[in-house]
């Protein structure tokens, strides 16, 4: 215990010298380069790793915080990083399985990783009861690391507030304390696996059986291993490795997305992060959702509200919007829903100028314009968005890429079988 608390003492001492050094080099460079703060802040934070990477992330997904050029500059935040010799992943399971001999849980484990990640390193295995399945394994020193990060962070931010109390960003320790809280989640495999035991279970309700989960083996997991079923297909970036799974890809997004909408009325989070490498298609035709690290939570009456907007874009209806647009977000204060209206015909009106329907085929680029767009007119009332609102844009536009990759030529949003809101019927039946 001792030996412990001495090691995670001396890794928080070299992580501060770490980042004093980081920062150092990022001063220098500002000094000599002149880049723009935006760039040059995603750069340091990509240097420091983990925490700063998703800190980064979270700028990206939060609009309605962040100065524009900073949330554009940090979507190329990329969680990606040089995967860790398997000794140190070897000593991470001795560690979580002490007293117990690996040898009578996994018939074998692939040294080489599949997937390495700031916080986890992923490598499959096979069980000796001859299931194969995959291990997603932390990264040592990462919780003392996030730790660490985060007590500066709020060293700094505190201190920043205090120098400049009219800071844009109004509460910034409010923001790490939420980041915090965030992220501590995410290092905690346990609460991993109850998100995908939760979306099995709700995959099972509704009887659909076109899509999947891996199944978790919790007699082998603990708050730093996942041991999960291993899925096996292919991603839905492919449109002729697709097409030989599937006579009809446009069915295989619609299927996804169907089941994702589901999800938001039915789950107690959402999916977050289905980026191409966390959805597949399998061998067998269904639809596999992997990796539950990152979720989100909405209020199913923020969705409605969501649906409803989006039904009114189509129609051009902007008091409808600006009603919607209302119940999306929180107020303290009374809006003019006809003022808002006008702003918000004032947005879109310089937007489309032929057809709102080409809002939801815009490029991605365009849509988080858009958002960033709609972020600042709400806030111009005192309207302030959720921040799983974000993340449930940014899935809207990684299905927009998925539209571009398997349903090039067709409108998916206007298709009869996607169906975004479950009735009140069938969530009564279920």
């Amino acid at each position: 215990m001792k030996k412990s608390i001495l090691l995670d003492g001396m890794r928080s001492v070299a992580r501060m010298g770490e980042t004093a050094v980081v920062a150092a080099k990022a001063g220098i460079k500002y000094a000599t380069e002149k880049p723009s703060n935006a760039k040059l802040m995603r750069e340091t934070f990509e240097s420091l790793g983990s925490t700063y990477i998703k800190l980064g992330q979270f700028i990206a997904s939060t609009p309605s915080l962040f100065p524009r050029e900073f949330v554009e500059e940090f979507q190329g935040c990329l969680d990606q990083t040089p995967s860790l010799p398997f000794s140190y992943v070897q000593g991470v399971l001795d560690a979580e399985f002490a007293g117990r001999d690996l040898s009578e849980i996994f018939a074998s484990i692939d040294e080489k990783p599949l997937a390495s990640a700031s916080i986890a390193q992923v490598h499959a295995a096979k069980l000796v009861t001859g299931e194969d399945v995959v291990i997603k394994v932390q990264k040592p020193g990462v919780e003392t690391i996030l730790y660490t990060d985060l007590n500066v962070l709020h060293f700094a931010t505190k201190a920043l507030e205090k120098v400049v109390p009219k800071v844009k960003f109004a509460s910034l320790a409010d923001i790490v304390e939420e980041i915090k809280t965030r992220m501590v989640r995410e290092v905690d495999f346990i609460e991993e696996a109850q998100n995908i035991d939760d979306f099995r279970e709700y995959l099972e309700v509704t009887n659909n059986q076109a899509a999947t989960a891996p199944r978790v083996y919790h007699q082998f997991s603990t708050r730093r291993v996942l041991t999960m079923q291993r899925l096996f297909g292919v991603p839905l970036t492919d449109f002729e490795i697709v097409k030989k799974y599937a006579k009809d890809p446009s069915q295989v997004l619609i299927t996804a997305m169907n089941t994702w909408f589901g999800s938001l009325m039915m789950c107690k989070s959402f999916h977050a992060d289905l980026h191409a490498g966390n959805l597949m298609l399998l061998e067998d035709g269904r639809i596999g959702f992997i990796d539950f690290g990152i979720v989100g939570q909405l209020k199913p009456e923020v969705w409605s509200a969501c649906i409803t907007f989006m039904d009114a874009l189509q129609r051009t209806d902007y008091q409808a919007m600006a009603e919607n647009m209302l119940k999306m977000g929180a107020t303290s204060q009374h809006v003019d829903t006809d003022v808002l209206a006008q702003d918000i015909e004032r947005l879109f009106s310089g937007v489309l100028t032929v057809d709102p329907q080409e809002l939801l085929t815009s490029k991605p680029s365009d849509l988080n314009d858009i958002m960033m767009d709609m972020v600042t007119v709400g806030e111009r009332h005192g309207i302030r968005f959720p921040r799983d609102f974000a993340l449930l844009f940014k899935q809207m536009l990684y299905f927009d890429r998925f539209m571009r990759v398997l349903a090039p030529y067709t409108d998916i949003y206007a298709d009869s079988r996607l169906q975004m809101q479950m009735t009140p019927e069938f969530l009564l039946k279920h």
